[in-house]
């Protein structure tokens, strides 16, 4: 069948990952601006895309399972591998990062303006700094949540047969966390890390400055941050709609600490580096 004809009918068959996609473009553009964002798909996909057809074959980095196929002919396959699975990784990557951005990016206190003066705290305004935006902790952080977001995502996909997914995978050694293997977890924190370190020198090489290079990315920063709850909220809603109580609570617990942690840091509770501060009566 022809690639056209597969990739209209992964879309009809799959609405719910292209409209994730849609979101991170959309959101990636006004952090990153096109030409990094289309770097930052790029590697993401094609470094998912590899990982996924070596562990299919070799084990490695995700561990042993394997595509039932029960799909093809409806939906697009790049070899054993589904065109959405893959391509899921690149928006997770993104939405993962931008929740390391909240927590590590410098900041300055921000104020709401209220009656033309400048009142209250309001959330802190963010520096894209090249420097911290392509520091080591930055690529630990996103790694760790990119695999964290799998714990949600992984043990519910497994149980696809039970939702409008369908049972396209399975790992022949289920494993200890709802059936899913922990080497799973860790080969996902191994993608999120050689995507990203592939990404950041590119990042520093480009001689074109971001949109948001130097200036307040408060905003487009949460907007990624959305993106990352929103499929998190997507997955633990269908957890709880197939009566998996116990996944889903295990879910919720895993992110309530990390929740906690993120609105004190927009409620500037938590200590930050501030490398500029507003002048008192400043706006």
């Amino acid at each position: 069948m022809d690639t056209p004809v597969l990739l209209i009918r992964t879309f009809l068959l799959r609405p719910y990952v292209f409209a994730f996609l849609a979101v991170f473009l959309f959101c990636s553009a006004r952090l990153l601006g096109w030409r990094r964002t289309g770097l930052f798909f790029a590697l993401t996909w094609a470094t998912a895309f590899l990982c996924e057809f070596s562990s299919t074959r070799t084990g490695i980095p995700f561990g042993w399972y394997y595509y039932t196929g029960s799909t093809v002919g409806q939906e697009l396959y790049l070899s054993n591998i589904p065109f959405m699975d893959s391509l899921s990784f690149t928006f997770l990557l993104y939405a993962s990062y931008c929740l390391a951005l909240l927590f590590l990016l410098p900041a300055r206190a921000g104020n709401l303006l209220v009656s033309g003066e400048w009142g209250r705290p309001g959330w802190p305004e963010l520096i894209f700094d090249q420097g911290v935006r392509t520091s080591w902790p930055i690529l630990a952080l996103t790694a760790l949540f990119f695999a964290f977001i799998d714990m949600v995502i992984d043990p519910v996909a497994l149980r696809g047969d039970r939702w409008f997914l369908g049972k396209i995978y399975y790992y022949p050694d289920p494993g200890i966390h709802f059936g899913v293997p922990l080497a799973n977890y860790v080969g996902w924190a191994v993608v999120g890390l050689v995507a990203l370190s592939i990404y950041f020198p590119v990042d520093r090489r480009l001689s074109v400055p971001t949109p948001r290079d130097g200036r307040s990315a408060t905003g487009a920063v949460l907007l990624g941050c959305g993106l990352y709850y929103g499929v998190l909220a997507f997955n633990l809603s269908v957890t709880f709609w197939i009566d998996e109580m116990l996944l889903g609570l295990t879910g919720v617990l895993l992110y309530l600490p990390i929740t906690v942690l993120a609105v004190l840091r927009l409620l500037s509770r938590l200590p930050v580096h501030s490398p500029v501060q507003r002048p008192e009566g400043g706006r």
